[in-house]
């Protein structure tokens, strides 16, 4: 597809004898599509040339031939205005949509790449909650998205299968295992034994202990031990495997920190010949003073081992596995501290540079109840489960009450409901806190996942009322240069840049924005132009645009791990 910016680059620079790619940075898109489709601040130049923006905007103007693509240069202010040919941007993004369907806006930019992505992550003898929703669907979003783009991607899920919570689960079992039926209801009877383990931790100091020293022996590989931490995750698992169909997780590898564990001694002993271990209080440690930040843990001073210490032989492993370029890890912000003080670690392990360099946290806020953060310890969370079976239900409710005679009901329920959880969680900036309110997540006419589902089914039933869809040769581009269609059609153009701002940046929430936008666009295209008409020219073209919109928000919608129903 024909790149208008780096067009426009090549125009600048030539007139300018400056780097092209330098200049096609500083292209923006105006505020009002009046000022023109792309600009070009001049004083970006000025230092440079040593001109005022003015001159070198005049300089710039007078040297820039306008053809087939380019149609008008304006100057406004320091800034120089491009309007491109409309005729052209509608061919060139309806023929690439024509040629790629749901293919269209993928790229080889991540050719010989390899992504590494930890995320979701749940603990195992825990629920899987509320708060672990976002690193999972941030995580599968990302994952789908690098993928999209050419990239070798690995999505691991680094199960909370180890450290000191086992020993109170195992001492727990120990005291009152025989008053719970951990197998019939694996979770909800775990998390009562952890919630009451916790309470007696609370109130005697030695019953903790006893807890460590528990998690001491699982360490050293004592049998009983063992053999019930292997009972807790082989349940917790095939519970969690029951989210992960409803959600569409996939995962390459469900090694956890007990996978990891063995190779902790190895770490304890590169560390140790940098000189830079320390003793601290009977505890191994790495000082990180200088660096400004509290020390690394490395080992405590019963000799077990830490999350700290499991994360950098979890990079050394995956370096040496996977050969990554960019290796992310998916947690919330409370997590900060920790990673950079891991990822500053690291630099200890001898490792290539590209390893250390590639290693990023991608952050995020956390999802709150209307009463605050919720607690494990405290039995105070929100279990996914639930959640995602009310969302479905709330779903299916209002289905009922719209279109009570709709077949499928059950399965149109299933894919708004679980949709409109996902893209609640995904259309604001991750870092951002999110309360949980029912009232917005399913509003079919506000900027939720509902209503880009109901625009697609629009765009459904808009071809199935004209029972064709035309070909592109049918198309005359020249009739879809009004305003509400030239707004769709940019949109539609810019889809490949928005998935690639989406992996620059880590960042779901800029194409669940463009998603929204897209739908919007339409929106205000159908309400102001009657598709199917007596004039089979226009009728062919807006019918080819129509389609054209629901290819796109169904490949959008997919890389967020949303489907689409074909009828609301």
């Amino acid at each position: 597809m024909i790149s208008f910016k780096q067009i426009i680059a090549q125009k600048i620079a030539k007139s300018v004898n400056l780097d092209e790619n330098e200049i096609e940075n500083y292209i923006e898109i105006p505020p009002n599509t009046d000022m023109g489709d792309y600009s070009f601040p001049c004083f970006k130049l000025a230092k440079t040339l040593k001109k005022s923006p003015q001159d070198i905007a005049n300089d710039i103007k007078e040297k820039i031939e306008l053809d087939e693509n380019i149609s008008e240069v304006k100057i406004i202010g320091g800034y120089l205005n491009f309007f491109v040919n409309k005729a052209v941007l509608v061919k060139s993004v309806l023929q690439e949509i024509n040629q790629k369907q749901e293919k269209y806006g993928d790229s080889n930019i991540g050719n010989g790449k390899n992504i590494v992505i930890d995320y979701s992550h749940p603990n195992i003898a825990k629920p899987f909650h509320i708060g672990h929703l976002r690193s999972t669907v941030i995580g599968q979003a990302l994952y789908n998205t690098y993928e999209f783009l050419g990239y070798n991607v690995k999505g691991l899920n680094y199960l909370g299968d180890y450290g000191t919570q086992f020993g109170k689960m195992i001492e727990g079992y120990k005291r009152w295992g025989n008053e719970y039926d951990i197998e019939k209801e694996p979770i909800n009877q775990m998390m009562e034994i952890y919630v009451r383990i916790n309470e007696l931790c609370k109130e005697d100091e030695n019953v903790l202990e006893e807890c460590r020293n528990n998690f001491k022996k699982l360490e050293d590989g004592d049998a009983y031990c063992v053999e019930l931490w292997k009972k807790f995750r082989d349940l917790s698992l095939k519970e969690f495997q029951k989210i992960y169909e409803i959600l569409g997780g996939r995962f390459d590898s469900w090694d956890g920190e007990a996978y990891i564990a063995p190779k902790v001694p190895e770490i304890l002993k590169i560390l140790e010949q940098t000189g830079k271990l320390q003793i601290s209080e009977g505890a191994k440690i790495i000082d990180l003073e200088e660096q400004k930040m509290p020390p690394c843990m490395i080992e405590k001073s019963n000799g077990s081992s830490t999350y700290a210490a499991r994360d950098l032989a979890a990079i050394k492993y995956r370096a040496e596995e996977y050969d990554y370029d960019k290796s992310i890890y998916i947690t919330s912000y409370e997590q900060n501290l920790h990673f950079k003080q891991v990822f500053e670690t690291a630099k200890l392990l001898g490792l290539d540079e590209k390893y250390t360099n590639g290693l990023e946290h991608v952050s995020f806020g956390m999802v709150l109840l209307p009463t605050g953060k919720m607690s494990t310890r405290e039995g105070n969370v929100v279990k996914l489960e639930n959640l995602l079976n009310e969302s479905v239900q709330r779903a299916l409710e209002i289905i009922e009450e719209k279109n009570q005679n709709l077949e499928d009901k059950e399965d149109i329920a299933q894919k708004v409901g679980i949709g409109a959880v996902i893209f609640n969680d995904l259309s604001s900036g991750r870092i951002k806190d999110e309360i949980f309110d029912w009232d917005k997540i399913l509003n079919f006419q506000g900027e939720t996942g509902p209503y880009i589902q109901y625009i697609y089914v629009r765009t459904n039933s808009v071809i199935e009322k004209a029972g064709y869809v035309p070909t592109l040769e049918e198309v005359d581009f020249n009739l879809l240069t009004d305003k509400e269609s030239l707004k769709v059609i940019s949109n539609l153009y810019e889809f490949g840049n928005v998935l690639k701002s989406v992996v620059e940046k880590n960042e779901p929430s800029i194409l669940a924005r463009y998603l929204i936008n897209l739908s919007q666009s339409y929106s205000n295209f159908y309400n102001e132009n009657k598709i199917i008409t007596e004039d089979k020219a226009l009728t062919d073209s807006r019918l080819f645009l129509t389609k054209a919109v629901g290819t796109v928000l169904k490949t959008g919608c997919g890389l967020l791990g949303i489907k689409m129903p074909n009828k609301m």
